[in-house]
This record gives structure tokens, C-alpha cells and sequence, in this order.
């Protein structure tokens, strides 16, 4: 039908997905031509650099995020789970529950799936946590206080020290800022506890790399180290881990780390479904778009975020960060519309404005403009920045309440059972291990 309405479906509500839904809300706000649905198996969008503080209890957890009916109206909101795609039809496979699918028909498809923690990188990856949505960031929590509680009345020294030890794999900026956030929490959480001393915490971050940071220049990363180090933080570099076990990490020196917290922070895969769609994609398993974000080969497809390597005017992929995610959906908005009405489309073209880690207690690191910036003033501007790239100012209030709240009384040490599973039998599983002799 020739007044049938263009129907486009994106995939994902990430910063690049949640960011176009908007940014097309906003152009096709007066017209009847066009259809936007978002897809997504979460009803919010996660402000992901808050989650250090949403999971040491500085924020809300709710207040984190923002739910997409409310902040998307005039788009369609289907919340399934992706399971496939078919081009030749042009339908999303998705699934609701285990014998409910449905199916989505589209005309021209984004795909913002985000990523997933890298686990190739380190043998046994699968045994350690990760840190990369609102659920880890609560179970991480949980998982600290009831250690606090197990080691708060263990009379074995050797294994009071394994439930207080706390490691970070990989030292970017999920690593870094995790462990800045982690050991200010400890510090709280320890002046509940009349049995566990500030000195019997141990934090390690472990680098495979020559330099903590490695996406800020060397001073940059060389300040932060010193930070973390007077802190008595221990931070090696250069030191690539060798297995990580349930409970113990080794090292190519032949160093064994007991731990009942092992994080790993390894950077960032795509989403494994990308590997079933039939396009180019990039040694990194990311799909290869033209400088618009359209697929090659097939116009009605579009990739941005953790999902696409995008190349700038010099050829190289764009950085898988928050920022461009964000600039790349107004320009993707753009574009499909253009493509709709057989208008010219624009390349992305986008200068970094700098980037930020946040140290804890304060303190900040990182690169605005051309500008070093250190200490408070660059903890100050990376929350404010933050804050103000969380939409809808309702959540702005309700999160700048927490921050003066938590100035001035000390971290909620309450564990929050909120998904229905229970770490304590994991524990002490993870226990009954640690005490078995040495083979």
C-alpha cells in the first residue's frame, strides 16, 4: 500500500537505542507516515555510569534508571527478548517466555544491542563476577555485606583474609572506577563491623597492560595509580592473569590470590546474538557499517553503539562510549528519515570531548577538551556531566537528593533481595571449598 507507514524497529535501549527512539519521537512528531518501536527484555534505560553508585548504595538503585513508557511516549515499546532476525522476510524473532514468541515486522531496523562483558580474554572468566548491569551492581553489593557478616565472626585468619579480599580484572575505565567506588564502600561498611579492621581489607586491581587508564594518556593513568596506591589499594600492571577459579586467581609468577570477590572487568564483546546475522563485521565481532551507520549491502539496516565499528574520516571504528552513542543516535534519527524520503544522508563525524573516571572519595581523573583535569574538580564535572545526560529532570532531582543525602549520613548497609536468588548457599559452597587442604 502506498500510504502503508514506514515502520521502523530498533533493537536494544542502551544509550545509541533509547537515544534514536527519541531523537525519531522528536522529528516524526507531526507526521503519520512513520512508526517507531523500540525493543528491549528491560522496561528501563540503565544510566550506566551511575552504577558504581547505585550499587554501593550512594544512589537508589531505581533511581539509576529511567522507565522507556514514560520517557518514550509516541514510540512503541515491546519488551521481549531478541531471538533472531530474518532479512528476507524483514521480521524481528522475538520471545516474551518460554511458549510465547511474536513476531516483528519492519521496514528499516537499528540495531543497538549493546555489549557483554569480554570473558575470552581470561581463563575461567565464567567463575568471577561481572559489573555491567543493575542486577550485578545489587548482587555485588549483597554479595560484600554478607562477606562482611561471614568474616565478622570467622576466628580463621587465613580465611577471614580470602572473604576480605576484593580483586578487579582489568584496569580500564569499568575496572578503575568500580575499585574507586568499592574501596570508598568498604571504608563505610567497615564501621558496622567490630571485627574487621580497615587494615585486613585488601583490594588488588590487576592490569594484563603497562598502564592503568589506557584510554587517558599515561600522566592521566599514572596519577590514578598513585591515588589508589596511597590508599592501600595494591595495583599491578603488566601483569596478565594466568586462570581465575572460583575462589583463587593465579599469576604468571606463580602469585595465588585468595578471594571470594573476583571481578572481572576485561572490556566489552558485542552481543552474542550478532554472531547468527548475516553481515561484515570486524575482527571484534562488530557490524561494519559506512560513516551514515548503514549496514553495507543492506540499506534497511542500521548499527550503532557496542553493535557497529563505525569508521570516522580517518577510517578508524569510533570507541564503543557512552558519548558517541549518544551523538551517533541524532545523527542516525536523521538519517533514516532521510532515507525515507530519498534525501542525501550524513556521515558521522564527532571530535571526542574528552573523558572522565570518577577515583572515589572525591576524586577524579581525566581529559576535558585539551585539558588535564585531576582531584575534585574533575570528580565535579564528571557527575555533572552525567547528571545532565540523564533525561526526564525528575530522575536529576531524585538523583542530586541521593548525593546530598549521602554527604551527610553514611552508606545503607541493608542487603536488598530483589531477584529472587540467593547468594548465601553460593557462599558457602565458596566456603566449604576454601577450607578443603591444599592437594
Amino acid at each position: 500500500m502506498a500510504d502503508a507507514k514506514k515502520r521502523i524497529v530498533i533493537l536494544g535501549s542502551g544509550f545509541g537505542g533509547t537515544y534514536t527512539a527519541r531523537h525519531l519521537r522528536r522529528l516524526t512528531r507531526h507526521r503519520n507516515d512513520v512508526e517507531v518501536t523500540l525493543v528491549s527484555r528491560d522496561n528501563y534505560f540503565l544510566m550506566t555510569p551511575l552504577l558504581f553508585e547505585a550499587g554501593s548504595g550512594v544512589l537508589e538503585p531505581r533511581h539509576a534508571v529511567n522507565p522507556l513508557r514514560p520517557l518514550l511516549k509516541g514510540v512503541r515499546f515491546v519488551k521481549a527478548v531478541v531471538k533472531g532476525l530474518d532479512f528476507e522476510k524483514k521480521v524481528v524473532h522475538t520471545e516474551f517466555s518460554e511458549d510465547e514468541n511474536h513476531d516483528i515486522e519492519y521496514d528499516h531496523l537499528v540495531i543497538a544491542l549493546g555489549g557483554v562483558t569480554n570473558t575470552s580474554i581470561v581463563p575461567g572468566s565464567d567463575n568471577a563476577m561481572r559489573f555491567k548491569t543493575l542486577a550485578d551492581a545489587i548482587l555485588l553489593r549483597n554479595h560484600v555485606i554478607e562477606l562482611f557478616e561471614r568474616a565478622d565472626v570467622e576466628p580463621d585468619p587465613k580465611r577471614k583474609q580470602a572473604l576480605l579480599t576484593f580483586v578487579i580484572v582489568g584496569a580500564g575505565l569499568v575496572g578503575v572506577e568500580l575499585i574507586g567506588e568499592l574501596d570508598e564502600f568498604l571504608d563505610h561498611l567497615s564501621e558496622s563491623y567490630p571485627h574487621i579492621d580497615r587494615e585486613q581489607i585488601r583490594l588488588e586491581l590487576i592490569e594484563a597492560g603497562p598502564k592503568i587508564l589506557p584510554e587517558l594518556e599515561p600522566e592521566l593513568g599514572e596519577y590514578a595509580k598513585n591515588v589508589y596506591i596511597k590508599r592501600g589499594i595494591n595495583v599491578r600492571v603488566g601483569t596478565p592473569v594466568k586462570e581465575i577459579e572460583p575462589t583463587r586467581i593465579h599469576l604468571p609468577d606463580g602469585t595465588t590470590i585468595d578471594s571470594h570477590t573476583i571481578v572481572v572487568a576485561t572490556g566489552v564483546a558485542p552481543n552474542p546474538l550478532l554472531k547468527d546475522i548475516a553481515v561484515e563485521k570486524d575482527k571484534k565481532g562488530r557490524i561494519v557499517t559506512e560513516p551514515t551507520m548503514r549496514v553495507k549491502d543492506r540499506p534497511e539496516l542500521w548499527a550503532l553503539g557496542d553493535s557497529a565499528s563505525i569508521p570516522d574520516p580517518q577510517g578508524k571504528p569510533y570507541p564503543p562510549l557512552a558519548q558517541h552513542a549518544i551523538r551517533e543516535a541524532r545523527v542516525l534519527a536523521h538519517n533514516i528519515l532521510a532515507a525515507i524520503d530519498n534525501q542525501p544522508l550524513k556521515p558521522f563525524v564527532y571530535q571526542s570531548l574528552g573523558t572522565l573516571a570518577s577515583l572515589g572519595h572525591f576524586k577524579g581523573v581525566g581529559r576535558v577538551l585539551k585539558f588535564h583535569v585531576k582531584g575534585f574538580v574533575a570528580w565535579w564535572i564528571w557527575r555533572s556531566y552525567y547528571l545532565f545526560q540523564m533525561p526526564r529532570w525528575n530522575r536529576r532531582f531524585r538523583i542530586m537528593i541521593d548525593w546530598t543525602v549521602a554527604l551527610l549520613f553514611k552508606n545503607d548497609i541493608v542487603k536488598l533481595e530483589l531477584f529472587g536468588i540467593s547468594r548465601e548457599s553460593e557462599l558457602a559452597d565458596d566456603t566449604r571449598e576454601a577450607r578443603k587442604p591444599d592437594a
